[in-house]
């Protein structure tokens, strides 16, 4: 059993390594490569080697060609021909002849073909070996023949006397073994480069695929497929938004989640960042030098947090984006409600100071009075209740108005809502959310309240916010005042709601407060992010950007008006689009 296995051992301790080698990409490539090369070098140096021999052995046919027509107008031999004893006198001259050109032999006959010379002198007297027709005919003609010295390359010229008649024969050859050891020189320098070829290129080709194999970690093709196909789909499943960018800031990927958060569509690989038509501020981020970390935009629609990071040493540039529209809305709700809270805290105290007051009067008898102060603070407090229940029949309006109301007085404004206003329960449409909803009255408010407070430090007016809202149907202009600014957007609304709601009606929100205004060069600016009035670092210049975003969602509009101080006027359509319910001038 042991002798069975142990050659078993030797082959999975030895040849997985190859097999792994074989499996990779650059495996494969270096076998193919190896191979081409080997093909090339191997091809190179029979085609050289052919050309080679084929040379030499027309050099050949040359070199005997030309000392056969010498000894056959030599003196010597055309005399010697006529002599009674030719070979005495032909034998020892070709010899010397023979052995000064480096010939094989060189055989002097008779027309007959009898030899009157040869290198070996047994051979003389008999018939030369090879065709003699031609030379006969007057003729120089060379063939390759197998004669008493093996296969020759052989030329056959006549010999003429004076008459101009053929009167011998002279043969001059090289065997083919005297060529190939001229060739085994060159041969073998020709066998050497071509060793070296393939060393050098089998050389630089391990090496090349070394880097290869490092770059691709070993991996074979499908292994390579399958990664890819991953990584695609891990790219466009994953819900957050990711950019590459090229050194020259060009779209490289994109995937789904950061096409629908930037609102992007069409071919995009290649496209400069700065022509997809995103807001200037968060192109000047994904292009700025230092990474963006958590930086807060706003697109058309959405509110995305910015990470942008480089590439290796510049290669190119990532960016992520998150979805921070909920978040954000969230955060305001979140907001609206921590101050609801406050502002019941600091109701309840004020109650309980107001109970105090009852509980004392009543204990020093005064009990008209008691109740006559009781009375008039409910009248009070009830007084703004009624007004927005009766007005503002939408539930979600209702409390924000009254929480928004509850806190400005606490801050010293005076929150009024309009005679003319009214909303139904119920007119709203479904599509249109009650987090747009606050998000857009909510912010609106809270900017005029301090709006106000600030205005009051320069003015004795006593600050005041008033809320207008209602629905309204097909009108033309807005009513907004002077130098009003229109920030429009297109987004479909849901379909009309109950009640009063009609094609072409939408809601109108409207505050305006008693401060300082909006100065009119920056009403383009207004909706920006990052603008703020706020002199006390706590702007984060994102309330009124956020409506605008809000509104522009909704398919509504949002106009910058004045009047004793700054007036923003926001449509939302019922159904359609809010250009129908404006009219032209919208």
């Amino acid at each position: 059993m042991s002798v069975s296995t142990a050659p078993t051992r030797s082959r999975h301790r030895w040849f997985p390594l190859p097999h792994r080698l074989v499996r990779s990409l650059a495996g494969q490539l270096f076998v193919v490569q190896v191979v081409i090369v080997a093909a090339v070098v191997a091809g190179g140096a029979v085609l050289a080697y052919l050309f080679t021999a084929e040379r030499t052995e027309d050099a050949a046919r040359r070199e005997v060609t030309s000392v056969a027509h010498a000894v056959a107008d030599s003196p010597t031999v055309r005399s010697a021909v006529g002599g009674p004893d030719p070979t005495a006198v032909l034998q020892p001259y070709v010899e010397q002849v023979r052995q000064d050109a480096g010939v094989s032999f060189i055989t002097v006959m008779d027309t007959d073909g009898v030899r009157w010379t040869h290198p070996l002198p047994e051979q003389i007297g008999k018939q030369y070996l090879g065709h003699i027709d031609w030379a006969l005919a007057g003729q120089t003609r060379s063939e390759t023949y197998t004669g008493t010295l093996g296969p020759s390359v052989r030329v056959v010229t006549p010999v003429w006397d004076d008459r101009h008649r053929v009167v011998a024969l002279v043969s001059v050859g090289l065997t083919l073994e005297s060529i190939s050891a001229q060739l085994s020189g060159p041969l073998l320098a020709l066998v050497g480069v071509a060793a070296g070829a393939l060393a050098l290129g089998g050389l630089g080709t391990y090496l090349a695929n070394s880097r290869l194999r490092r770059h691709t970690h070993g991996m074979g093709p499908d292994e390579l497929s399958h990664l890819y196909e991953y990584h695609q789909a891990t790219l466009h499943s994953v819900r957050e938004g990711l950019i590459l960018l090229d050194r020259a800031h060009r779209v490289v990927l994109c995937n789904d989640a950061a096409r629908e958060l930037l609102g992007l569509a069409g071919e995009l690989d290649g496209r400069p960042v700065d022509g997809l038509g995103l807001p200037e501020a968060l192109v000047a981020a994904v292009l700025g030098e230092v990474p963006a970390r958590d930086e807060v935009h706003l697109t058309a629609e959405r509110v995305v947090v910015l990470n942008t990071s480089t590439i290796g040493t510049g290669l190119g540039r990532v960016v992520t984006l998150r979805d921070h529209t909920e978040l954000q809305s969230l955060s305001g709700e979140l907001d609206s409600v921590r101050g609801f809270t406050e502002a019941l805290g600091a109701q309840a105290h004020e109650a309980a100071n107001r109970l105090h007051t009852v509980v004392s009067l009543i204990e020093l008898g005064r009990h008209e009075q008691a109740v006559e102060f009781a009375t008039a603070e409910l009248a009070l407090a009830q007084q703004l209740t009624d007004r927005v229940v009766a007005a503002v029949s939408e539930p979600v309006l209702a409390a924000l108005l009254l929480g928004k109301a509850a806190q400005a007085a606490e801050r010293g404004v005076e929150l009024t809502l309009t005679e003319d206003s009214r909303i139904d329960d119920g007119v709203l449409p479904p599509g249109l959310a009650p987090r747009d909803l606050i998000t857009v009255l909510g912010n609106l408010i809270d900017n005029a309240v301090d709006a106000a407070i600030a205005g009051a430090a320069h003015s004795p007016v006593a600050p005041e916010v008033t809320v207008t809202a209602r629905i309204e149907g097909p009108r033309r202009g807005d009513g907004g005042g002077a130098g009003a600014g229109v920030v429009g957007g297109v987004g479909g609304a849901g379909e009309a709601g109950r009640g009063d709601a009609r094609d072409g009606a939408c809601l109108l929100l409207r505050v305006a407060d008693t401060g300082a205004g909006i100065d009119p060069s920056a009403v383009e600016d207004v909706f920006r992010r990052g603008w703020s009035t706020k002199q006390d670092g706590r702007g984060h210049g994102l309330g009124l950007a956020l409506v605008a975003q809000a509104a522009r969602r909704n398919g509504g509009t949002v106009k910058v008006g004045r009047e004793r101080g700054a007036v923003l006027t926001v449509r939302l359509p019922l159904a359609g689009r809010v250009r129908e319910c404006e009219g032209a001038t919208t």
